[in-house]
């Protein structure tokens, strides 16, 4: 299981997160405010093993335009489970 940092990072408007799963399974990919609040649900199904990647537009799941700051996006998968974080500049 890999969690790679965002790219591009800082980014404006949208930016790729990317990721590699050792075995199928369920996934869910979240992105978070720094309060620990959930923005927006990327993903969350089963997934084949190997890469992925998403792309986040910097909306929250009400599909309006979040403010410039620090998230987090957080992947589980199994018994794998990894945050990073990540910058929108406006």
């Amino acid at each position: 299981y890999n969690l790679s940092q965002n790219y591009p990072n800082p980014f404006n408007p949208s930016t790729v997160i990317s990721f590699s799963l050792k075995e199928q399974g369920y996934t869910t990919i979240k992105v978070y405010n720094v309060l620990g609040q959930l923005v927006r649900t990327l993903a969350s199904e089963n997934m084949g093993q190997g890469y992925h990647f998403l792309e986040w537009d910097g909306n929250d799941a009400n599909n309006k335009t979040v403010s410039s700051g620090l998230y987090f996006y957080n992947l589980q998968s199994g018994n794998f489970n990894s945050t990073r974080k990540m910058v929108l500049m406006k």
